[in-house]
C-alpha cells in the first residue's frame, strides 16, 4: 500500500512537469546583440540557430521581428528602431507559428478559419501588453478587427467589442506604417517624398527646406508645435506635428491659406 501511495505521487509529479512544458528563456542569452545594426544581428541570430519567421513595423518607426529556434523550441521577438536593435524578447510560440494552443481556438472562433488552417496574423506586440488575449473570443474579435483595419475595410463592430476596436486601431496603423513610402495622392503628378522623417528628432524638420519646402505658418497648442509646410515646385502642403521633441506626424493637407 505504502509503494503504491509512492508509486501514484510520482506519477502525479510526473505529468505535472510534462504537462507543462519548460520554455526556452533564450533572449535572455541575446542580450550582447542589443545596440547591433540590424543587418549584423540577423547575421548574429541566423548563427545562434534561429530563422526568421516575419516582420511588422508600426507608424511610430519601430519595427518587430520574430525569430524561432527549432531545436530549443523557441519564439523570440527582436525589436529595431533606428536601424539599431532595442531590445530581444521571449514571445509566444504562436507569433511564430507554432505550437497553437489558445491561439488556434482563437481564430476556430472565425467562420471558416479553421478549415482553412488560417493562422492569427497579428502578433503579440500589437497588443499593449505585449500578450495575446487569454479569452478567446476577445482575441477572434481583436484578430477581425486588426484584419480589417490593416486591409482597410470599413470598421464593422458588431458586436461592441473592445477588442475589435483596439485590433482595428493596431491593423490601421501597422497599414499607415506600410504606406510610409506613399504621398497621399494619386496621378502622375511630381512629389517629394517626407514620410521618412516620421519619429526623426524635431530637428530633422530642417530637412524639409532641403526638399524644397519652406515654412508658411507656424503655431503650438499646450506643449505641441505645428507647422506647415509648402513646396511650390510639386504644390504639397504638409503639416508637421512636433511633440516630446520628435516629428510626431507629418501629413499632406491638401491646402492651407498660406500654402500659395
Amino acid at each position: 500500500m505504502t509503494s503504491m501511495k509512492a508509486w501514484m505521487i510520482a506519477g502525479t509529479a510526473l505529468i505535472a512537469t510534462t504537462a507543462t512544458p519548460v520554455l526556452a528563456e533564450k533572449a535572455a542569452q541575446l542580450v550582447d546583440i542589443n545596440g547591433s545594426r540590424g543587418r549584423d544581428a540577423e547575421s548574429a541570430l541566423q548563427a545562434r540557430g534561429f530563422a526568421h519567421i516575419s516582420t511588422n513595423k508600426n507608424d511610430m518607426g519601430y519595427v518587430y521581428s520574430y525569430w524561432w529556434d527549432e531545436a530549443d523550441d523557441d519564439c523570440v521577438q527582436v525589436e529595431v528602431f533606428d536601424g539599431r536593435v532595442e531590445t530581444i524578447s521571449d514571445a509566444s510560440d504562436q507569433d511564430c507559428g507554432h505550437h497553437k494552443g489558445n491561439a488556434t481556438a482563437a481564430v476556430g472562433a472565425v467562420a471558416g478559419a479553421a478549415i482553412l488552417g488560417a493562422l492569427l496574423s497579428h502578433k503579440s506586440h500589437h497588443h499593449e501588453d505585449n500578450q495575446h488575449m487569454s479569452d478567446q473570443k476577445a482575441e477572434a474579435d481583436y484578430e477581425r478587427g486588426y484584419t480589417d483595419g490593416l486591409h482597410n475595410a470599413s470598421y464593422h463592430n458588431y458586436d461592441r467589442s473592445d477588442a475589435y476596436s483596439s485590433g482595428y486601431t493596431a491593423g490601421v496603423d501597422e497599414r499607415n506604417a506600410n504606406l510610409s513610402h506613399h504621398h497621399g495622392r494619386g496621378g502622375y503628378a511630381p512629389a517629394v517624398s517626407y514620410m521618412d522623417l516620421k519619429g526623426a528628432r524635431a530637428s530633422a524638420i530642417d530637412t524639409m527646406s532641403s526638399r524644397g519646402f519652406r515654412q508658411v505658418d507656424n503655431f503650438t497648442s499646450g506643449n505641441t508645435r505645428y507647422s506647415i509646410q509648402y513646396n511650390a515646385r510639386t504644390n504639397q502642403c504638409v503639416q508637421v506635428t512636433v511633440a516630446d521633441g520628435r516629428l510626431y506626424d507629418l501629413r499632406d493637407i491638401g491646402s492651407h491659406p498660406k500654402c500659395r
